[in-house]
């Protein structure tokens, strides 16, 4: 996120959410919005489902599943066609405009109600609310990213903060609601193929040696790591021989399960670390029992860049350990000596050798946490980014076209299905599904489906269906509901008895980010008769 939470409520004057059903998903984030509604704020929603957020909204629409780009394009369109744009700012801190607006140009309000089945009268008010009411807060989630066009989906969405002045300012940014409570924290940490900590690259080598002097080592690979969707390929073709998972359960979240399993059973050897014996760490050789939040210390960083410290309230169950202690004997024993005496020693380190963090020490962090970039001891955190300049200098825009999806209705599977999360539980039910108060909210799977479906396949509430995609088969019971317009069904993705990734592709995936589009896929819906 550019921004932080709390602007959101004391800040924005328009907040436009795309691609996040908040109020499940981020419920604490969705209060935010909702008061800022009540101080006066505008809010816009753009999301495929009728969601509980649309009935605070100014103004809500629903495009089809996959055309979020020619949406964006085709409200920037109209911004500049009414000179609504912040003309001054995009000369002074922007570059590549002209480029954006010869290719918005064709996106007029007509093509791309025909694109995305949203009334072209809703998005020249959409463009206006959002350009005429400054500052204003974009927020988007995996509504926008599990796309086979979620970067360009990303970049048309900074395309648009840019055009009305809206990055570098309190209330107003590009702002990300991340997935799990350290998601952040993870890919600040490197937890991506390409990258050290605070994002220096592999590639360079003043970072690698850095890196190396510090960690006691000859040399560090210039060779970026690969993306799980390049993992799974390479153990499929026997490049890959073991595999190390540590707190992720792909046999439920990753793509074409029926796919993944029979890939997973190429391995000559798999380890699981994880709190839970999860549907992954059942098929694993060994499992490594991981403490839980309240049984260690440590720091996470959230989705607004903010580094918090978590104390252990509970000693470990049984010989569960803390997961630093897992990694460091397990370098340990493979011959590198990582023997760090705490998570305090870990993260001091760290913050040594990433500039975005060195201004940190667990004291400062205290109980409110310090929002990176915090670049000196007296350094008060950073609210929000790129208040003066952008990290690249000027802010580039990309003149972006609209793709299809790759999968589309067909008569074979005439329905459109998206997928994502409900309010009572987590991604794939690791934690939510153990307490028994959350489980018995929601205790199996479901489709959602729009009741004038419903009603021409003779479906009833409850009924039991049966779900078919060209990749496999799974059985749930029906929800009606006009939450999902005609020819969409909705599936919650955190049922083991219902896995709803059975259905999706794990070949459609975005080129760049290599996250695959999960939600736009194309399936077939029939009742099952008792």
């Amino acid at each position: 996120m550019t921004n932080s939470i709390a602007e959101f409520e004391t800040d924005s004057k328009v907040i436009f959410v795309i691609g996040s059903n908040t109020t499940a998903c981020h419920p604490l984030i969705a209060t935010r919005i909702i008061r800022a509604k009540e101080n006066g704020a505008r809010l816009i929603v753009a999301d495929p489902r009728n969601i509980q957020l649309t009935k605070f909204a100014d103004l809500s629409v629903h495009q089809r599943l996959g055309t979020d780009v020619a949406l964006l394009n085709g409200m920037m369109q109209v911004i500049i066609k009414n000179n609504w744009h912040a003309a001054d700012y995009v000369e002074q801190r922007c570059e590549e405009f002209e480029a954006l607006k010869e290719t918005v140009a064709s996106y007029t309000p007509e093509r791309v109600a025909a694109i995305t089945g949203i009334a072209a009268r809703d998005i020249e008010q959409m463009a206006e609310l959002y350009a005429t009411n400054a500052p204003g807060a974009l927020l988007y989630a995996m509504g926008i990213t599990q796309h086979t066009t979620g970067v360009d989906n990303v970049k048309s969405c900074c395309n648009l903060a840019m055009l009305c002045g809206n990055l570098g300012i309190p209330g107003g940014g590009v702002n990300p609601l991340r997935g799990q409570n350290n998601v952040q924290g993870a890919c600040d940490m490197g937890g991506l193929p390409n990258v050290f900590t605070g994002y220096q690259p592999v590639a360079d080598p003043e970072v690698r040696e850095k890196f190396a002097k510090a960690w006691g080592c000859d040399a560090l690979s210039d060779t970026p790591g690969m993306t799980i969707t390049d993992m799974i390929s390479a153990i499929d073709e026997g490049k890959i021989k073991g595999l190390y998972i540590i707190g992720e359960n792909p046999k439920l979240s990753d793509p074409d399960k029926n796919h993944l399993d029979q890939v997973l059973k190429k391995l000559d050897f798999l380890v699981v670390e994880d709190i839970f014996l999860t549907e992954s760490a059942q098929v694993a050789d060994v499992v490594f029992a991981s403490a839980a939040l309240g049984e260690r210390q440590g720091t996470f960083t959230n989705t607004e860049r903010r580094c918090m410290l978590t104390q252990k309230a509970v000693e470990p169950v049984g010989n569960a350990l803390p997961d630093w202690q897992i990694i460091s004997r397990f370098a340990t024993a493979l011959g590198h000596d990582m023997s760090y005496g705490s998570p305090e020693e870990i993260f001091n380190e760290m913050a040594s050798l990433t500039k975005s963090y060195q201004g940190m020490t667990y004291d400062r962090i205290g109980i409110d946490g310090l929002q990176w970039p915090c670049l000196s001891t007296d350094h008060p955190g950073t609210p929000y980014l790129h208040k003066e300049t952008f990290t690249r200098g000027k802010g580039r825009f990309h003149a972006i076209e609209f793709k299809e999806p790759a999968e589309a209705a067909s008569a074979e599977y005439p329905m459109m299905m998206t997928t994502g999360r409900m309010f009572a539980h987590f991604h794939t039910g690791t934690m939510t599904r153990v307490s028994n108060s959350l489980d018995t909210e929601q205790k199996t799977g479901y489709v959602d489906i729009n009741p004038a479906d419903a009603e021409k396949l003779n479906i009833a509430p409850g009924d039991m269906v049966l779900l078919t995609s060209p990749r496999g088969e799974i059985e749930a019971p029906a929800r009606l509901t006009d939450s999902v317009p005609p020819k969409n069904l909705f599936l919650p993705i955190h049922f083991g008895e219902n896995p709803t990734n059975t259905l999706t592709s794990s070949t459609a995936f975005d080129p760049i980010a290599k996250i695959p589009e999960f939600k736009v896929g194309a399936v077939r819906i029939e009742k099952l008769i008792a």
